[in-house]
């Protein structure tokens, strides 16, 4: 049994590309491994800056994954903010951390070079991301390519802390699923909040409609044969469909005669129908927040215990525990 951590940002509304890259297989994962999935709050402060946005996100962020199938009682699941070690643990690693490694980071100057504003927590992130995986001994991170260098600086984190003052981390391996396809947004880049350019699961229908109705598209008339393999709405078909209407569709595409409003509109009833049973658990959850927020003091106690079993040994190691 392997012990597996990962979280993602509530920064903006959780979409089908962060359920399939991430919330998806990490829910999978709880069945047969010691599953740590947290809603990473702090990280969203060095570009979330609206408090009501913020906590309205975090909450929508737990509802999404409890309606998806996480189990708290199979899992650890908790809000970042709800554990003060991991702040306790990141001063700790700060200042056992190199100026050289953070400046060495590509995710700072690529997002910098894209416009934005520059700020202390943007810069020190990586430390914040290794309290994050060393606070619980993770073995594995499941991780996008573009969060590799982050977990390389975790390792080189956590390898020096343990040269300085003897065996205290577990060193973290990356898991990259390089058979993961990129999956398309709405204007054919990488789904992504920062693009705006996402389809969330659980939105209002229609709205849902109106967002898949604006994917980008070539110019080829109805009766024209079209390429599927070069189309956005044939890629987000594929993800959720069946092998016999992918078959299906695909032969449409090479014969002609469908248009591009008729290929969204299918798409729309597949990404709505796959996605209503766990729309439905959501609306349940919702209606209940007092269990919800039941659920997750429980999950924050469950959790804080683990931390603070690895605070306590770096509090000796590097001489906070003066009695």
């Amino acid at each position: 049994m392997a012990r597996i951590l990962s979280g993602i940002q509530p920064s903006g509304s959780l979409h089908i590309g962060n359920y399939l890259a991430m919330m998806k297989p990490m829910i999978a994962l709880q069945e047969e491994n010691e599953l740590f999935c947290f809603i990473v709050n702090y990280h969203a402060l060095t570009s979330l800056s609206d408090p009501d946005k913020l906590r309205k996100n975090t909450v929508d962020a737990v509802l999404d994954f409890l309606a998806l199938g996480l189990d708290p009682e199979k899992s650890y699941f908790w809000i970042q903010s709800d554990l003060p070690e991991v702040q306790e643990l990141t001063w700790i690693l700060s200042c056992n951390t190199s100026l050289g490694l953070l400046e060495r980071s590509h995710s700072y100057k690529d997002k910098v070079a894209k416009g934005i504003t520059p700020n202390s927590g943007l810069y020190t992130y990586p430390i914040l991301m290794a309290a994050d995986i060393l606070l619980f001994q993770a073995e594995k991170v499941p991780v996008g390519k573009d969060q590799k260098q982050h977990l390389e600086i975790t390792r080189d984190i956590a390898s020096s802390f343990n040269a300085n003052f003897g065996e205290t981390f577990t060193l973290p391996d990356a898991v990259i699923e390089e058979n993961l396809a990129v999956i398309p947004g709405i204007d054919g880049q990488k789904m992504s909040k920062s693009y705006d350019n996402t389809i969330c699961m659980f939105e209002d229908e229609k709205k849902m409609r109106k967002r898949i109705m604006k994917i980008k598209t070539d110019s080829l008339g109805i009766e024209e044969p079209k390429n599927p393999d070069t189309c956005t709405i044939f890629a987000l078909y594929k993800l959720f469909a069946s092998t016999e209407d992918i078959a299906s569709l695909r032969a449409t595409y090479q014969a002609g005669g469908m248009g591009y409003g008729d290929a969204k509109q299918l798409l729309f009833e597949q990404i709505r129908d796959y996605f209503k049973p766990f729309r439905e658990k959501r609306e349940q959850l919702a209606s209940d927040t007092e269990y919800v927020h039941k659920i997750m003091k429980m999950g924050a106690e469950k959790t804080r215990e683990r931390a603070v079993q690895t605070l306590s040994l770096v509090r000796k190691k590097v001489g906070l525990n003066y009695l």
